[in-house]
């Protein structure tokens, strides 16, 4: 087993102590120590170097049953994390590797290898594997192209455009063709960076208004793909707008996370009997087979700046529960990460 000497002996990391109701409360989480375990046959230990907040993660502090396994009360939570590997007791991994890997929300992690894809630092910074090439750069990719099926010049609309996602969804589909693409934000400037820096044809700031009216404005002769990132008034106001033929993919809804009590659906679904329009949800999860198309086409895009991005960096592990509470309020303008 190869090994780096002069390793601490503990680990700080994040653990759920009682399940949230509604908005999550810092009482609701424990910063705690826990000793670092040298790895097992087939293991490595991980420095983590930057960790992933998602707006997932609020549906994993519920017991409630869901695509994926909650957090378990008491023990570290999970997320995806990109580090340097400071001990290996694996095949084909040395001190020094960078791994992409679900061990986050701790500074150090002990896990199988066959768990981890490698990453290399001198292709890409670190940082962009949780972002714009890793984990949420793939849903973009495969909620646009594979679930929506999108075709040259369709009129796309995505919610939450300013994310880390959204951004992305917004970008490719001008890249693939999109004849329109109109995002909606929660702010002025973020409104301003969809249009100047990321190309939308259009975006509104849905704090200034009726959606289903600002998006009628936005897309006159409607809309034939709605990537839903928010839920709510924004799905309504696509379902108002959709073409006939329109395609709704819903990858996130933000909206109601938080909430306690069930939201009111959509009002008016009937209308995709006269558009025979489709809403369907997708898990990135599904798509993991398109990883590899996914880098060869993104990767030199965003090498040649062709597809823009932002990271909002927060500093810290003490920070990181803020920085994820941070992506519920819509903090964040891209990829939000927390820097070790």
């Amino acid at each position: 087993m190869s090994e780096t000497p002069a390793l601490p002996s503990v680990s700080r990391e994040w653990r759920l102590l009682s399940r949230p109701v509604g908005w999550p409360k810092a009482e609701d989480f424990e910063l705690a120590e826990a000793e670092i375990r040298q790895p097992g046959t087939g293991e490595v230990l991980v420095r983590n170097a930057y960790l992933s907040v998602d707006p997932y993660m609020r549906g994993r502090m519920s017991a409630a049953k869901s695509y994926t396994a909650p957090f378990e009360l008491g023990k570290a939570m999970q997320g995806g994390a990109v580090g340097e590997v400071v001990a290996s007791n694996a095949e084909g991994i040395a001190v020094g590797d960078h791994l992409l890997h679900f061990g986050g929300w701790r500074e150090y992690a002990t896990f199988d290898a066959a768990q981890a894809v490698k990453v290399d630092p001198e292709a890409a910074p670190l940082s962009t594997y949780l972002g714009v090439l890793g984990m949420t750069g793939l849903t973009a990719y495969a909620g646009l192209l594979r679930t929506a099926a999108l075709k040259e010049g369709d009129v796309v609309f995505v919610s939450g455009a300013a994310g880390a996602v959204g951004s992305q969804v917004g970008q490719i589909a001008k890249l693939k063709g999109a004849s329109r693409v109109i995002g909606s934000a929660g702010s002025d400037e973020k409104v301003k960076l969809l249009v100047e820096e990321y190309g939308f044809d259009a975006a509104f700031n849905y704090k200034n208004g009726s959606v289903s009216e600002q998006l009628r404005e936005a897309a006159p002769d409607g809309i034939d793909v709605y990537f839903d990132n928010v839920g709510g008034d924004h799905l309504e106001a696509a379902i108002g707008s959709l073409n006939e033929g329109g395609r709704i993919v819903i990858c996130g809804m933000i909206s109601v996370y938080n909430n306690t009590e069930p939201a009111p659906g959509p009002r008016n679904l009937a209308r995709l009997i006269q558009t025979r329009g489709r809403i369907e949800g997708f898990l990135v999860g599904d798509h993991y087979d398109l990883q590899s198309q996914f880098v060869q086409e993104v990767g030199p895009w965003v090498a040649s700046g062709a597809l823009k991005y932002r990271e909002t960096i927060v500093e810290g592990i003490e920070n990181n529960l803020e920085a994820f509470l941070g992506v519920l309020r819509g903090d964040n303008t891209g990829k939000m990460i927390v820097k070790l």
